[in-house]
């Protein structure tokens, strides 16, 4: 199980430095693709089920769409790819950022502590992420309303940064 966990800890790194390289939406949106299923596995398997299936609904049915739809407006007529030299630039100077940034703080960190939730059975009464889904929907609506203005926030921005030069975002295609 430390090693499933390992390799979904290592590819969601690997998934967020290929977005953040990536000049090109094309890439980009794949690369959130790959970080979105792999936080997906890992919320599984720290025995979080229900709290994975709303993330992989949510993020892939909602905020991909808007991003796929205006990455089709930003077209590019030639991508720069994940094996170009800028890209593979920028891919190693993240990359070591990330390996000095664990290399300063690997002595504090334990496997010990990586205990899922429902290995803890003898002390719980029901699972740990339905206890969780009942706090965040009791005690979040503030934090869910936050969360709704960011997303348009987010929409915004995405549509103004892929408006070009002097054409807007919502034209004829």
């Amino acid at each position: 199980m430390t090693f499933i966990m390992n390799l979904f800890l290592f590819c969601f790194v690997f998934g967020l430095i290929a977005v953040a390289s990536n000049p090109s939406p094309y890439f980009a949106a794949l690369g959130l693709v790959v970080v979105s299923g792999v936080g997906c596995g890992l919320l599984l398997g720290y025995s979080g089920p229900f709290l994975s299936l709303v993330l992989f609904l949510i993020y892939l049915g909602g905020m991909l769409v808007v991003f796929a739809y205006s990455a089709a407006l930003a077209a590019e007529p030639y991508p720069e790819t994940w094996g170009s030299r800028s890209v593979m630039m920028y891919m190693t100077m993240y990359g070591v950022g990330v390996v000095m940034s664990a290399g300063y703080f690997w002595g504090g960190w334990s496997e010990v502590s990586w205990i899922p939730a429902d290995e803890l059975n003898e002390f719980s009464l029901f699972r740990a992420d339905i206890g969780g889904v009942g706090e965040m929907y009791g005690l979040g609506g503030g934090m869910l309303a936050i969360s709704g203005l960011v997303l348009l926030s987010t929409l915004f921005v995405v549509l103004e940064l892929t408006r070009g030069l002097s054409r807007g975002a919502i034209r004829a295609v």
